[in-house]
């Protein structure tokens, strides 16, 4: 999509609501580029990890792998922490 169209960021944002719909809020959210993985224990993270990116290929959808990061216990996400244990507000940010 060129740069600088005003509703490029609502057009990436639907379509991968729909490419992710039944997926989100069970084991993923989505805002805009930013995928968030989420599971219970390592087993079902696997499986998690797996369905998102073979949907991610089967849609023809990339991104660069430095980008990426897998396997966090915490993070940053959308002025959240995320730890395996509770959600925090990130006051940095």
């Amino acid at each position: 999509m060129p740069f600088g169209l005003t509703n490029a960021l609502t057009a990436v944002m639907d379509m991968m609501n729909r490419v992710f719909r039944t997926y989100l809020d069970k084991f993923m959210v989505v805002f805009i580029n930013d995928i968030l993985v989420y599971s219970r224990d390592k087993d079902k993270h696997t499986i998690h990890l797996r369905t998102v990116l073979q949907t991610l290929r089967e849609h023809q959808i990339y991104d660069r792998l430095r980008m990426c990061e897998f396997w966090l216990e915490e993070m940053v996400f959308l002025g959240h922490v995320v730890f395996k244990e509770m959600i925090k507000v990130d006051l940095k940010s």
